[in-house]
């Protein structure tokens, strides 16, 4: 069972980001190996944040040492091979898979640059850094084009277009 514990700080507007937040990690989830994570009795815990750009750009310089906010930091708490061990071993029967952050102004910018909702991008970033906890990258070009691709049948499945979709003018 996926539990999502989320944390909304302004400028995040008040919605129903935790119906988001678990649609986008059940759509992304089940497209992966690890999709019994679904349907296990532990608790899957997955914190979400949804903050400010300076707090996502003092993390990213923090973890990753890049000075600039960016959309979206994950940090994974269980090595990818050890998912599915752990969560059936599980001792008190929670998995916590690891914490997103998300950074308003960057989702926003990008969002009114593709032409779309705030709640559709954040959605794909939601995903995207649903997919980083269950151990996918896109350092190189074969690993983006997987994750790309189990990206776009999540939010196909969610009635989000593909985001990669080069739009031409």
């Amino acid at each position: 069972m996926i539990q999502i514990e989320l944390t909304r700080e302004d400028p995040w507007p008040d919605a129903d980001w935790d119906g988001v937040a678990t649609r986008a990690a059940r759509a992304a989830i089940e497209r992966t190996p690890h999709g019994g994570l679904l349907t296990t009795p532990a608790a899957v815990e997955i914190s979400l944040r949804l903050t400010a750009d300076d707090e996502v750009h003092a993390l990213n310089r923090q973890y990753r040492g890049k000075d600039k906010p960016t959309n979206v930091l994950s940090f994974p708490m269980v090595q990818a091979d050890l998912i599915d061990t752990v969560s059936q071993n599980s001792d008190d029967g929670e998995l916590l898979l690891g914490d997103i952050v998300l950074a308003h102004g960057v989702c926003v910018a990008e969002a009114a640059e593709r032409g779309i909702s705030v709640t559709d991008h954040a959605t794909h970033l939601m995903v995207h850094g649903v997919l980083h906890l269950l151990g996918y990258d896109h350092i190189e070009d074969d690993e983006a084009e997987g994750m790309e691709e189990i990206e776009r049948q999540a939010l196909a499945a969610l009635g989000i277009a593909d985001p990669y979709l080069i739009q031409e003018d």
